[in-house]
């Protein structure tokens, strides 16, 4: 196994999905997301696309994510909003609970731990 993984989508067929109907809030928002790294169903690395919607999210997993294009407004069920445009990062951490509202189209990487 190699130690090094580049960040590369070319030639990974993005998986498609959207929101589940009950998290829905506005919108017909699609993602794409290309998973470059899955080591043992715990950590999860790759690129996510979503176009404008807005739907509900609740985090059990630990996420870190930098924004390469777009503005995305995410706000806690607390009422503190995060404008996210290109090249923001975050860090969510596990029992974060509000809305994710994609205003233009957004493309992040992201990690994922479980």
């Amino acid at each position: 196994m190699i130690s090094v993984l580049n960040f590369d989508i070319d030639g990974i067929e993005p998986e498609v999905g959207a929101p589940s109907p009950e998290r829905l809030v506005s919108g017909t928002p699609e993602h794409r997301t290309w998973n470059i790294e899955d080591v043992d169903g715990a950590l999860f690395a790759g690129v996510w696309e979503s176009t404008p919607g807005k739907w509900l999210v609740s985090y059990d997993e630990w996420e870190y994510f930098y924004v390469h294009s777009g503005h995305s407004i995410l706000t806690s069920d607390q009422g503190d909003v995060f404008h996210l445009k290109a090249g923001d990062r975050l860090i969510l951490r596990p029992g974060f609970k509000g809305t994710w509202e994609v205003v233009e189209t957004t493309r992040k990487d992201y990690v994922i731990r479980l």
